[in-house]
């Protein structure tokens, strides 16, 4: 399953600046903790929309050792080894924690990582829990994502939940339940989703809400952007599943 087309809404559409960041340096950065660590790196490049792959020796476990990267900020080989259910938690845990960030100051925002536990297949087909860490790498300005950072290894003791977010300054951890989805959506999306999900076209949801269908088509890529969903089935499904519809 393809989320090119709403991570270029949701984080790739962002005004980037001139870079700044040296990227080799954080090449070499995700290619010392993938050989210290043994774990698989991902460094996701926002801005090209492409994604590199530093395989440690857990690599090996997943069958993961000739995948070196992507033309995609998704590392899809990694991704489907994922079960369906575990990758729509991991996509919700994903959305829960860019909202999350987007509440705390801009300047602290780069002091917390998200934390995920998820099933793998590992490469003879077998289950396996796999420690998954989510980090943004974020300009100058504190404000604009510039790289995404996953690292996965073997899941070698229990977090208190399924998915935390963890200030790696203080310590302190909290669970990403769905106590915030609510405000993922603004009013007039829920609105334009739930009349979707009763089968209204778009000219029919101008007409019922009062507003142009240029306007309904706006939302409707407002709402895939912000649910990371591929089209307004899977948008429908996801809202359910955070219970905003």
């Amino acid at each position: 399953m393809s989320y090119q087309k709403e991570i270029d809404s949701l984080l790739r559409k962002q005004p980037f600046s001139e870079d700044r960041k040296d990227t080799h340096s954080v090449y070499r950065y995700a290619e010392g903790i993938a050989a210290i660590e043994n774990c698989v790196v991902v460094v996701s490049d926002l801005k090209s929309g492409t994604s590199r792959i530093f395989n440690g020796a857990f690599a090996e476990v997943l069958g993961l050792t000739d995948y070196t990267c992507e033309n995609s900020i998704w590392e899809k080989e990694i991704i489907s080894r994922i079960t369906d259910r575990e990758r729509d938690e991991k996509y919700v845990a994903e959305l829960r924690f860019y909202n999350f960030l987007r509440q705390i100051p801009r300047r602290k925002r780069s002091n917390y990582y998200l934390t995920t536990v998820l099933q793998f297949r590992d490469r003879n087909g077998n289950p396996i829990d796999v420690l998954h860490r989510l980090y943004y790498i974020y300009d100058d300005s504190a404000d604009i994502v510039r790289y995404g950072l996953c690292l996965y290894g073997p899941a070698v003791f229990n977090l208190p939940a399924k998915s935390i977010v963890i200030n790696s300054v203080s310590g302190k951890w909290e669970e990403l339940s769905g106590a915030a989805d609510n405000h993922i959506l603004s009013k007039r999306e829920k609105q334009v989703l739930t009349l979707i999900e009763h089968g209204l076209t778009s000219q029919n949801i101008a007409t019922e809400l009062c507003i142009s269908k240029h306007t309904v088509s706006r939302h409707r890529q407002e709402i895939l952007a912000k649910l990371q969903a591929h089209n307004s089935t899977e948008a429908c499904r996801r809202a359910k599943q955070l219970n905003l519809i």
